[in-house]
């Protein structure tokens, strides 16, 4: 049995329904119940589910030109108890901005790179005002990576 984690801070109904595609994505793309779909908001995840997933999405909403507070939050408790354990952990992320997003997957990118994690496919980054094509965005990104680690490609 593989762990598929989604981690995610999501304040708004619209970055409540990426976070529900995604995890319905990636439920689907699950064959023969060999894989168990987490989905945690970040403020609530702690190290012991970062330890027991296999691969982790993430999911933030760019705020001042950076990731949210609650994904920073969950950075800082889970650095120094998953730092040795989970290298090459792979990750990808899905980032709601509002006009950018470059600040938040820089400080992405910074950080995973601190914690040696693997990304399997690069950040999707969901600019500009909210477009029904953001859901499909996130479950092509989330059913991708699901699919992925239950073939054992990740």
């Amino acid at each position: 049995m593989k762990n598929f984690l989604i981690v995610h801070h999501s304040p708004s109904d619209n970055t409540r329904r990426l976070v529900s595609v995604m995890a319905e994505a990636a439920e689907d793309m699950s064959s023969a119940q060999s894989l168990t779909v987490t989905t945690i908001e970040a403020l609530q995840c702690q190290p012991e589910h970062v330890l027991q997933a296999d691969a982790l999405l993430l999911m933030t909403p760019e705020n001042l030109g950076y990731m949210s507070g609650g994904m920073k939050d969950f950075f800082d408790r889970i650095y120094y108890p998953c730092l040795e354990e989970k290298q090459g952990l792979p990750v990808s992320a899905l980032i709601r901005a509002g006009t950018d997003g470059t600040g938040t997957h820089r400080a992405l990118m910074s950080i995973t790179t601190g914690l040696k994690w693997r990304w399997v496919q690069e950040a999707i980054i969901l600019r500009g005002d909210w477009q029904p094509e953001f859901l499909n965005k996130a479950d092509e990104l989330a059913g991708a990576m699901a699919c992925a680690l239950d073939q054992g490609i990740i």
